[in-house]
């Protein structure tokens, strides 16, 4: 997915170069010169932004409501004048993007939702549901798995496919893929009904480990 949104900021960069090269002098109705550009293809543009920035930076991103403000027309003021304050709010989107601060937000907003699942796993856990709580648990680290992929251009695959390219990869080490191997193991014996392949205690150290893995690997 981040290599499909890295370059669709490289196409519409170059279509905003596109739209800069239609740009013309033209006389206002009310006399005077002003500079126009290609309405359509502008028009074009700012849409597929729009979709652009609403999947990478969220809707409430500073990025998207600097965009959706920066539409609106002030007194006097042309389409050329728009497209230049519109083009530089989506290059200041561009540049975080290429820099992995979009990233970074996404994980602090993801880490909030692992935290909150790991919780209702420990819950269910005290509460006599071992099995619920380490599916949760291995939902939470496959997740992370996947996370972990796209940021090092890695297919995703079943869970054990993935642990054994990120370790391949270097992102992890063999002592950290035994692990995650292991918490497979439980939440496999968890999803086929078997609670008797394992104990409370595994589930208990499961969400330890899980943790664990999200604060060494996820920060």
């Amino acid at each position: 997915m981040n290599k499909k949104l890295a370059q669709r900021f490289v196409d519409l960069e170059n279509q905003l170069d596109d739209i800069e090269a239609t740009k013309r002098s033209v006389n206002r109705a009310n006399g005077g010169i002003t500079e126009a550009i290609d309405i359509e293809l502008f028009t074009g543009w700012k849409v597929k932004v729009k979709n652009l920035l609403v999947t990478a930076c969220g809707e409430e991103s500073q990025h998207f409501v600097a965009f959706e403000a920066g539409e609106k027309r002030r007194t006097m003021e042309s389409d050329y004048s728009i497209k230049k304050r519109l083009g530089a709010i989506f290059l200041a989107a561009k540049e975080d993007f290429d820099g992995g601060y979009l990233a970074s937000l996404k994980y602090l907003v993801q880490a909030e939702v692992f935290d909150s699942e790991l919780e209702q796993a420990t819950e269910l856990l005290n509460n006599g549901y071992k099995l619920a709580a380490a599916v949760i648990s291995g939902v939470v680290l496959e997740t992370a798995l996947r996370d972990l992929c796209d940021s090092n251009s890695i297919s995703h695959g079943k869970l054990d496919t993935m642990n054994a390219q990120l370790a391949k990869s270097g992102v992890y080490n063999k002592l950290q893929q035994k692990r995650i191997t292991a918490i497979a193991d439980i939440r496999n014996s968890a999803a086929h009904g078997k609670p008797d392949e394992f104990k409370d205690s595994d589930v208990e150290n499961m969400i330890r480990d899980v943790e664990s893995f999200l604060l060494s690997y996820m920060a």
